[in-house]
């Protein structure tokens, strides 16, 4: 299964390290990412697949949500099937 992250917070070093390395500690592999800084805010989207991950759905938001906070970012994952069912409104 895909899952779609968003990544939004103020500029900082190392928040796509951050976020990179909870994904592998949690064997997590992106698909595809894309990024970008407006007038010091960050933001970035990644498709990824949680087919292999060595936890469960709800272990992975609770991961990126630690990883957040640590960061000081708001990070959000949700299935692609979702994110895609609600773009097509």
């Amino acid at each position: 299964m895909n899952a779609v992250i968003t990544v939004v917070g103020k500029d900082k070093v190392g928040i796509m390290a951050g976020v990179c390395v909870a994904l592998q500690k949690i064997n997590v592999n992106i698909l595809d990412i894309s990024q970008t800084v407006m007038q010091n805010m960050f933001t970035m989207n990644m498709l990824v697949d949680v087919k292999q991950a060595n936890v469960s759905y709800s272990e992975i938001v609770d991961a990126l949500d630690a990883e957040g906070e640590r960061l000081g970012v708001n990070i959000r994952i949700q299935r692609e099937d979702i994110f895609d069912a609600m773009h097509r409104i």
